[in-house]
């Protein structure tokens, strides 16, 4: 068989930029996770721990479309270089100061603010490194490698804390950071990127609102462009929201502990994303990518839809028949309906942000795409604050289950409108 995820992994600079993804991505979400319960300890205070979120927050609203204008007129490889390098030492300090609140505060978003440069440069730089027809799969591992990354740190982030206390956890982020660093390094120089800067002017900053006028008149004249990002950017939404709901969700509704959820919910997502990956890495280059993200946020709003019903199937006759025969420890009740879920909806939504990311680079020239991420990265950032502030309020009033049944047919609605009127034809 003709493995395109092997031949993209063949590519020497493209696996470096893996690595270093990798490592980066590694310390990033250790990094958002052990705030969240440093600060928890410190305060013991929620309003501290939203502050915390806040931080995190606010600089994509207020810097992302800026960045993104910026990271277009450099070398996107050195901006990965520097970004990596700033975030290892703003959190250096954290280890000697990690019970002083105002210098977290500022940590974060500090770390936050060099993370808006660095997100138009990661996924934007793939198509200076990969040939087009290899782009799907390079964006499949990349994908892989971010969720990879994504599960190990929520999986760990408690363990590692334990294990290294609070001091000592910075100082492993520090490291992580500096090792993404390495990887990046090794990274060949982009001729063509360097070019580019050379003929705005080494020392003249491109006109922001110019730059940024540019960039939305393209996502507002080109249908795959502004499909793409409304699917990218509700997919993180998604995402957003059951994280929210999801500790609500696992005492009310699962019975489990909070810890125990992201073993039972995160590990089956991730390997669903993992193997739709493969999947759509191998077979699916040759179909419409458009329509590959449709199939997956509809996918995605039936298994979200699905979610609070476990129970109801668990009572269903033939679930009892068949339970009798199978051994006790098999037996399915609605964890294990909630565990098959969740691999449905990540293996649903590798079919949005593969192709969705892959359009993207298709579609956009060198010389604007860092600016289109930028714009992503402002819009998630901004509509985030809609389930950081209002879904889990709206759980506490109407229940956790009737919020995620609302979101599911939200998705539902949203997908078979694009599918039966807005794509139409």
């Amino acid at each position: 068989m003709n493995n395109r995820i092997l031949q993209a992994l063949r590519i020497r600079q493209f696996s470096f930029l893996l690595a270093a993804e990798f490592f980066s991505q590694i310390a990033m979400n250790v990094f958002n996770f052990a705030l969240l319960i440093v600060v928890f300890s410190v305060a013991n205070s929620n309003t501290a721990v939203s502050i915390v979120v806040l931080m995190f927050t606010l600089p994509s609203i207020i810097f992302g479309i800026f960045a993104g204008v910026l990271v277009d007129t450099w070398n996107k490889r050195n901006v990965l270089l520097l970004t990596n390098i700033l975030r290892a030492l703003v959190i250096f300090p954290l280890a000697f100061f990690h019970s002083n609140l105002l210098l977290i505060y500022l940590a974060t978003f500090l770390v936050s603010l060099v993370t808006q440069f660095f997100i138009p440069a990661e996924t934007p730089i793939i198509p200076k490194l990969v040939d087009k027809e290899l782009l799907l799969p390079a964006n499949a591992l990349f994908s892989m490698g971010i969720y990879a990354s994504l599960f190990i740190a929520y999986a760990l982030s408690g363990p590692i804390l334990v294990v290294f206390g609070k001091s000592n956890i910075f100082l492993f982020l520090t490291s992580c950071f500096l090792i993404a660093a390495f990887f990046t390094y090794l990274i060949k120089k982009e001729v063509a990127k360097k070019e580019l800067s050379e003929r705005r002017g080494e020392n003249t900053l491109p006109d922001i609102m110019s730059e940024a006028k540019t960039a939305f008149s393209l996502i507002s004249k080109t249908k795959n462009i502004y499909h793409a990002l409304f699917s990218l950017a509700l997919a993180q939404i998604i995402i957003l929201s059951l994280a929210v709901v999801g500790p609500g969700y696992a005492e009310h509704v699962l019975n489990i502990k909070v810890e125990d959820f992201p073993l039972f919910f995160v590990t089956p997502a991730v390997v669903g994303i993992a193997i739709g990956a493969v999947i759509i890495g191998n077979y699916f280059h040759k179909h419409s990518k458009p329509n590959l993200t449709k199939f997956g946020l509809l996918v995605s709003g039936v298994a979200i839809l699905l979610l609070p019903f476990g129970d109801k199937v668990e009572s269903r006759n033939f679930v009892q028949v068949i339970n009798n025969f199978l051994p006790h420890f098999l037996t399915i009740n609605i964890l294990h309906i909630m565990v098959v879920l969740a691999f449905v909806l990540g293996f649903a939504s590798a079919f949005v942000f593969i192709p969705a990311n892959t359009i993207l680079q298709e579609e956009t020239s060198d010389e604007v795409r860092g600016k289109i991420y930028g714009v992503l990265n402002s819009l998630v950032g901004a509509v985030s604050l809609i389930p950081v502030l209002i879904v889990g309020g709206l759980a506490d009033v109407i229940g956790v289950k009737a919020v995620i049944t609302d979101v599911g047919l939200v998705i539902i609605m949203i997908a078979l409108i694009r599918i039966l009127i807005t794509d139409r034809g």
